[in-house]
């Protein structure tokens, strides 16, 4: 942790002039902050305040920034929760996963339906914004079982939701088992029914469908991800930070001893650099843009991107309509609830 403490303190020494600081540092002003990827409360309560005094010397968010914190529910503890609000934070993103045993036991999580209940209610107690994270098609999940998670969810009152599908990704755990066979993926049609489901029971108790993995109630949005979503420039730190000026796409080594070992040396810490032409950013943001329910406005479109809609993607857009997975009224196009829920397999028909 002295090591991570130390590379922090270093990278943040890139931080551009914006404005000054009441010592005359470096400060770059913040609309948004978010410390996560990762799972910065394992830091605990004495751990976030010392990365708080770190961020505080060239980072400082506006009076009215949104300023999130992920969160495992064992962590979060009475100190913890006055630490994070003492630091500004405003916002939390709990990885709860789900509210039942036999489904976290499957997804190989350390903390029990309660712990998720406790936590929620200690955030919401100091007047923080809760975002719950709910997992879906976990193996040996049945859609009533996801049904109960969903309702025991809306119960709880989190102002934000964000519901993902089980990713299998090569090279982990869960991927090793799958082949092994002790572990089997969640028939498609039935994933598909649980990610209905949870539209459904979302937006029936008033939450806003804002983009195909999160739920809102209304003004309750992360503004965080939206500025992603937007395609506007944003700063990172961190082992495996993408930072991103509108074109370039900077990853940190995602390496945390490889991050650390290479940032106290003085050394580059960056590791894949993805420099896109005018037309590749805007066909990446034509997908970003897509996975908003609000979808994409095409005079907006091209005044950010400087292209054309139609010609970066005018014939997918057009075998998208006709195959109901689109709407497009000419001056708006996004995806229906079918295209939402198969989204990730039109993209190739961009980038």
């Amino acid at each position: 942790m002295e090591r991570y403490f130390a590379a922090v303190a270093r990278e943040l020494e890139r931080v551009p002039r914006a404005s000054a600081s009441r010592d005359g540092s470096a400060c770059l002003d913040l609309d948004t902050l978010y410390l996560g990827g990762g799972t910065p409360s394992h830091l605990g309560p004495a751990g976030l305040r010392r990365l708080f005094a770190l961020l505080r010397d060239r980072l400082r968010p506006t009076s009215d920034a949104e300023v999130s914190l992920e969160a495992n529910p064992l962590d979060v503890t009475a100190e913890f929760v006055a630490a994070a609000r003492d630091c500004g934070v405003t916002r939390v993103s709990l990885g709860g996963q789900s509210l039942d045993a036999a489904t976290l036991r499957a997804l190989d999580r350390d903390h029990g339906p309660d712990d998720v209940r406790r936590a929620v209610g200690l955030l919401q107690a100091a007047g923080l914004v809760v975002s719950l994270d709910l997992m879906t098609a976990a193996p040996g999940q049945s859609l009533a079982a996801v049904e109960r998670d969903l309702a025991a969810a809306v119960a709880l009152f989190p102002e934000h939701v964000s519901v993902y599908c089980l990713t299998w990704e090569q090279g982990t755990a869960f991927a090793a088992a799958r082949r092994r066979g002790e572990l089997a993926a969640v028939p498609e049609d039935l994933e598909r029914a649980m990610f209905e489901a949870a539209i459904d029971r979302l937006e029936a108790a008033g939450y806003e469908h804002y983009e195909v993995s999160n739920f809102a109630r209304p003004g309750r949005r992360c503004r965080h991800n939206e500025a992603y979503w937007d395609c506007r420039p944003w700063e990172a730190f961190g082992p495996g930070a993408a930072r991103f000026d509108g074109r370039t796409r900077i990853t940190n080594h995602r390496s945390t001893t490889t991050w650390m070992t290479r940032v106290l040396a003085g050394e580059d810490c960056s590791g894949d650099v993805d420099a896109m032409a005018i037309e590749d950013a805007a066909r990446e943001r034509l997908v970003v843009g897509l996975r908003r329910r609000d979808g994409v406005d095409r005079a907006a479109f091209r005044a950010a991107s400087g292209c054309d809609l139609d010609a970066v993607a005018g014939p997918a857009v057009a075998r998208w309509v006709a195959a109901g997975l689109a709407a497009d009224d000419g001056r708006r196009v996004r995806l229906t609830r079918a295209g939402l829920l198969v989204s990730d397999t039109l993209w190739a028909d961009v980038l």
